[in-house]
């Protein structure tokens, strides 16, 4: 029981009433004018709200002591404090003049406002204001007097604000619903980092009561912090805060609780240290609550998030394959396999609805060193290509998930989920995850399954619109590099091509289509065909160039023509296309060009080793019309080395031509090198970045026929020579060893010889034979008029000389020159067969 801070003088506390003047006021009233209910300050309220004793205990309550005739014989500090009465106006007075009227209930008389019990009543301030007090009257024991004494203690009086001690029961309210019913897990751990309490949820959750003197790792099994950044194990956490007094919030954690061994659960858990008034710590408290759908749905979130990002990113299938297993493991299953159909592979795709029959073939399975089972017939991925997601749960501690890879109703594969050492089923948001990574990815596996297709495309019109293989021919050695711009369709506009011609001669084309692409591709195919075409013929180089002038035009021509009236004329990719055309004879060793508006070729001198650019008539673009084209010969002796290129070689905007025609000079100057290597180098040299336009490069190194391989005799335009003819092929076929073709070669000059004689005209006639890869007999005289092959009816005498010609030899043709013609015929040479 509290004693009076002092004792009051004894004539006032007996009378206090008796013509005695009131003392003074010590200072203003408590709280008048300061917005507070008197005696009520904020710091003490917290403190006594934080204190369990409540308002109302002796320790902080204001406290006085009445006797049996109700005067006041005792008055604490507080109460001085909590009504602003001095001690020395109160003691001695009647309780009941510092009752207000009004207050809670009933009309508040003496008896019943100090009556034994807790009440709530309205007691008078000294300021004049009543203030609403809790109080709780207890009777004292005093020793039996008789009669009794009215001024001895019989009650003690304990008072305080009464918000106050409502705002302490409100708080002891909520105390009390966090153990027995908040859902939020409650846990203290002493000092010593053990249990000593835990509320109602946590038992609940848990499944059981004995966790105390347990640390916070043994409460449930196979325990991981997941948050990162985060100490590894709670009691290193528990510690932290324990030492430093730092809280730790939302800390993400996995487990298995006793009341469900076989499910992993998430929890959230937050946790701050305990402390008396003092600041000594008493323990740390944790707050946990199960945050397993949320923080899976979080995941799986992510996890989609993340595939959305980083599957699919190129138009590769197994990369592709290899990004999905890389975001499913392990993040979301222990193990990934993705099998494709083989025909998928390949660029096809199954026709929808149809159960494809086709093999599968492993493209990405993921750890590497513990690969998914391989499909079989009887298991969930062979199922999966007919239906929908399958499952397989069994007892083994493995658990697959095949899900199907679909596209437009087409299964391209499986993807297979398998995880080990798990025993808990799968729930459907875990199967819905499985089922959208695989959709995902079906989307950008039939993505890339086009693009193959596509580019398998491209690259056989590449391969059928370009020189497969250069052909292997006795008078050049040949190099190339294509580069298109367009690197995805691999083929572009520029070309070039080598044409076998007649008499060992070699036709050399390169051209530059404007533009890049299938385009491009297409019109360059166009021009190659053409080209190729009128080479066969024999065509001076500059003649071939006004053919193809004529051609690209009327093309042109003809478009327009079929428009209906109004309608604007298509752009044709072929108006414009640069072109040079050169004929390489090494049985003369000359080299005739010409070119439309095409980059001269570099030329290299093998015993100066100078490298040239020759000035060659440049000529317009093909399809422009205009100027002539003209031929120009140049002389190259043997090992002579042409390079020619296209535009985007050498030209770019970020790139001076002189300087890369310099740089194409100083990599041919070491011409001796092999084709292949000086090819890599002027690539790398004049291109070493990705090119904006297309770029071809075709290096020639020339070689001439020697005396051994060619002999020719000059004849007078006499019949009566065609037996001597005869007679010169034969020896000259003897002595090189082809006994076999003489038969064969002596009708072919009887015959060519007597035609040059009857239809040649004037002048002398020219008999050759060049042996090489085949045996070629040519016979030039001056006429201008071309025979041509015809079937002799049964009464003609003549015109079976030219069939029986075409019938015995592998070909034969005709080819005009600045003083006549040629006609020749090629025989396959005997095949030798090894003794």
């Amino acid at each position: 029981m509290s004693r009076p801070d002092r004792e009051p003088a004894a004539g006032a506390a007996a009378h206090p009433a008796a013509g005695a003047a009131a003392p003074p006021a010590r200072g203003p009233a408590a709280g008048a004018g300061d917005g507070r209910v008197p005696g009520t300050d904020p710091g003490r309220a917290a403190e006594l709200g934080g204190d369990p004793r409540g308002p109302l205990d002796v320790a902080h309550a204001a406290t006085a002591v009445l006797g049996a005739d109700g005067r006041v014989l005792g008055w604490s500090a507080a109460a001085e404090a909590l009504l602003g009465h001095p001690p020395g106006e109160v003691l001695g007075r009647p309780a009941g003049a510092y009752v207000a009227p009004g207050g809670d209930g009933p009309a508040p008389a003496v008896a019943f406002a100090f009556a034994p019990g807790t009440r709530t009543v309205a007691l008078r301030h000294r300021a004049g204001h009543a203030v609403r007090v809790r109080l709780t009257v207890l009777p004292l024991t005093t020793a039996d007097a008789s009669p009794p004494d009215p001024a001895a203690p019989a009650r003690l009086v304990a008072m305080a604000d009464a918000a106050e001690n409502e705002r302490w029961e409100a708080l002891q309210s909520m105390l009390g619903g966090l153990a027995t019913q908040s859902p939020i897990g409650l846990a203290i751990y002493g000092t010593g980092l053990r249990v000593v309490w835990t509320n109602q949820a946590l038992v609940e959750e848990m499944g059981s009561t004995q966790y105390v003197g347990r640390s916070p790792d043994e409460m449930v099994t196979h325990g991981q912090v997941l948050t990162p950044g985060s100490p590894p194990t709670l009691l290193e956490t528990l510690r932290r805060v324990l030492e430093t007094g730092e809280p730790v919030i939302d800390l993400h954690y996995r487990g298995r609780a006793p009341v469900d061994p076989d499910r992993f659960r998430v929890w959230s858990c937050s946790y701050y240290r305990l402390q008396d008034a003092s600041g000594t710590p008493l323990g740390v408290c944790e707050e946990s609550v199960e945050i397993t759908d949320r923080y899976l749905a979080q995941q799986r979130l992510d996890l989609l998030v993340r595939a959305g990002s980083t599957v699919g990113v190129t138009l590769d299938m197994a990369r592709t394959a290899r990004e999905l297993a890389a975001v499913a493991v392990p993040r979301f299953a222990d193990a990934v396999a993705v099998d494709l159909l083989e025909q998928v592979l390949e660029g096809e795709r199954p026709a929808p609805g149809e159960v494809p029959e086709g093999p599968l073939v492993r493209v990405a399975a993921a750890p590497d060193d513990r690969p998914a089972p391989r499909p079989a017939a009887d298991t969930p991925q062979a199922r999966a290509l007919s239906a929908a997601t399958a499952v397989r749960e069994n007892g083994d501690g493995v658990r697959l998930v095949a899900v199907p890879l679909r596209a437009e109703g087409a299964v391209l594969g499986v993807v297979t989920f398998s995880w080990e050492d798990r025993s808990d089923p799968f729930d459907p948001g875990e199967l819905a995850v499985a089922e959208e990574l695989v959709a995902r990815t079906a989307v950008c596996v039939d993505n890339a399954r086009r693009y193959t297709r596509e580019h398998t495309a491209a690259l056989m019109l590449q391969r059928s619109l370009l020189p497969r293989l250069l052909p292997r021919l006795t008078a050049v050695e040949l190099a190339y590099r294509y580069l298109p711009a367009d690197s995805r369709a691999g083929v572009g506009g520029d070309w070039f091509d080598v044409i076998a011609l007649s008499g060992t001669r070699v036709g050399l084309v390169v051209g530059d289509v404007v533009g890049h692409g299938l385009r491009a591709a297409a019109t360059m195919g166009r021009l190659r065909t053409s080209v190729r075409a009128l080479a066969r013929l024999d065509l001076a180089p500059d003649e071939l160039l006004g053919r193809l002038d004529d051609l690209v035009a009327q093309a042109a021509n003809e478009r327009a023509a079929v428009l209906v009236e109004g309608e604007s004329v298509p752009y044709d990719e072929a108006l414009g296309v640069t072109c040079l055309y050169a004929v390489y004879d090494p049985v003369a060793g000359t080299c005739t060009m010409a070119r439309a508006g095409h980059p001269a070729p570099a030329v290299v001198d093998p015993e100066t080793d100078a490298v040239t650019f020759p000035d060659l008539p440049a000529g317009p673009p093909l399809g422009l019309g205009g100027l002539p084209f003209e031929s120009t010969e140049l002389l190259l002796p043997q090992g002579s080395l042409l390079a020619l290129f296209t535009d985007g070689l050498v030209r770019a905007r970020d790139r001076d031509v002189d300087e890369q025609l310099a740089a194409l000079r100083g990599v041919l100057a070491d011409h001796r090198r092999p084709l292949d290597e000086l090819c890599d180098d002027a690539v790398a040299t004049l291109l070493p970045r990705p090119v904006d336009d297309d770029a071809a490069l075709l290096l020639v190194r020339t070689h001439t026929l020697g005396e051994h391989q060619v002999a020719s005799w000059e004849l007078a335009s006499d019949p009566r020579l065609v037996a001597r003819a005869r007679e010169l092929a034969l020896q000259q076929v003897t002595e090189w060893g082809l006994d076999e073709l003489g038969f064969t070669t002596e009708l072919v000059v009887s015959e060519l010889v007597t035609n040059a004689v009857r239809y040649g005209g004037e002048g002398s006639v020219q008999l050759r034979l060049i042996r090489d890869q085949t045996l070629i007999c040519e016979v030039s005289d001056t006429g201008h008029t071309s025979p041509h092959l015809r079937r002799a009816a049964l009464e003609d005498e003549g015109g079976r000389g030219l069939f029986l010609i075409a019938h015995m030899t592998q070909q034969w043709g005709t080819r005009y020159t600045a003083t006549g013609k040629t006609i020749w015929a090629e025989q396959a040479l005997p095949v030798t067969r090894p003794s």
